[in-house]
C-alpha cells in the first residue's frame, strides 16, 4: 500500500480509532462520576451486577424479618403492659379479699370490699379482653406469635400465649368470685394468692420473649448494614480515582484531536509535490 495516497490515510485511521477509544473510556468514567457506581448495570461487569443485586433483594427480605419482629416486640410489649395490670388489680383484690376475712367485720362493711374486689375483677376482663396489637393478643388467646427469624422463612421466633383472662390457668379466679362472706374471702384469697405468682411467671416468659425480639431485631440492623457495606464494595465507585482518571482521559482527548488534526492536514503536504 501507498505511503502517501490522498485514497486511504492509515495514519488518519489511526488516530482516530485511538480517539473513539478514548472517547468511549471518558464516557464511561464520566457515567460512574454521575452514578457513583462502576457496576450500574449488568453490561458493565454481569458476574458482579448478579451477586449485589441477589445481595439486594436479601436486603429486602431482611426489611420482611424486621417489620415481622416488631409486630411482636409491638404484641408483646401491650401484653406486658395489661399482664402488670392485671398483676397491680390482684395486689389490690388480695388486700380486699383479707380485709373481708375479718370476723368482725359487719355485713355492711364486707358488701362494701365486695363492691370493690367485684369491679377489680371486671376490670380484669376488661383489660385481658383489651391487650392486643393488630389483633394478636398474647394474653388472651391460645395461639402466641411467630416473629420471622430468617429470609428464608424456615426460622421463627415463638412467643407462646399467655392465658391471664378471669378462670383460666394463669388467673386461677373465677369469673363470678365475691367476698361477701368470711368463708368465701378465704377461699378468695387463696385464688388470688395463686394468680399473683401465675401472673409473675408469666409476665417473666413474656419479658424473656420481647427481650429475645429485640435483639434478634438488633442483629438483623446490622446484617443489613453489613450487606449493604459489602454491596457498596462491589459496585461503588471510588472518586477520587475517577476524579484523576477523569483529568488524564480529557487530556488524552484533546491530544487525539490534535493527532487526528495532524494525520488529515497529511494530504495537504502531497500537493506541495505538484507544484
Amino acid at each position: 500500500m501507498a505511503l502517501n495516497s490522498v485514497n486511504t490515510n492509515m495514519g488518519a485511521m489511526i488516530a482516530l480509532q485511538n480517539l473513539q477509544s478514548t472517547n468511549d473510556e471518558l464516557a464511561t468514567v464520566q457515567n460512574r462520576i454521575n452514578t457513583g457506581k462502576k457496576v450500574n448495570s449488568a453490561k458493565d461487569n454481569g458476574a458482579v451486577w448478579a451477586i449485589a443485586q441477589g445481595q439486594r433483594a436479601e436486603m429486602g427480605a431482611l426489611n420482611a424479618v424486621k417489620d415481622s419482629l416488631q409486630r411482636g416486640q409491638s404484641a408483646v410489649d401491650v401484653g406486658i403492659a395489661a399482664g402488670e395490670t392485671v398483676s397491680d388489680l390482684l395486689s389490690q383484690m388480695k388486700e380486699k379479699a383479707l380485709a373481708a376475712t375479718d370476723a368482725s367485720l359487719t355485713t355492711a362493711a364486707r358488701n362494701a370490699l365486695n363492691e370493690d374486689f367485684v369491679a377489680m375483677r371486671k376490670q380484669i376482663a376488661s383489660t385481658v379482653s383489651n391487650a392486643k396489637f393488630n389483633g394478636v393478643a398474647v394474653i388472651s388467646g391460645t395461639a402466641g406469635f411467630k416473629a420471622l427469624a430468617n429470609t428464608g422463612g424456615s426460622t421463627t421466633i415463638d412467643i407462646a400465649a399467655e392465658d391471664m383472662s378471669l378462670s383460666g390457668s394463669v388467673v386461677t379466679l373465677g369469673s363470678t368470685a365475691q367476698i361477701t362472706t368470711r368463708t368465701m374471702a378465704q377461699a378468695r384469697l387463696t385464688a388470688v394468692n395463686t394468680s399473683i405468682d401465675n401472673v409473675s411467671a408469666s409476665l417473666a416468659r413474656l419479658g424473656t420473649g420481647s427481650k429475645a425480639l429485640g435483639t434478634h431485631l438488633s442483629f438483623v440492623g446490622k446484617l443489613q448494614d453489613t450487606i449493604e457495606s459489602g454491596i457498596g464494595n462491589l459496585v461503588d465507585a471510588d472518586l477520587a480515582k475517577e476524579s484523576a482518571r477523569l483529568q488524564a482521559l480529557q487530556t488524552k482527548q484533546q491530544l487525539g484531536v490534535q493527532a487526528l488534526s495532524i494525520a488529515n492536514s497529511s494530504t495537504s503536504i502531497l500537493l506541495g509535490l505538484f507544484r
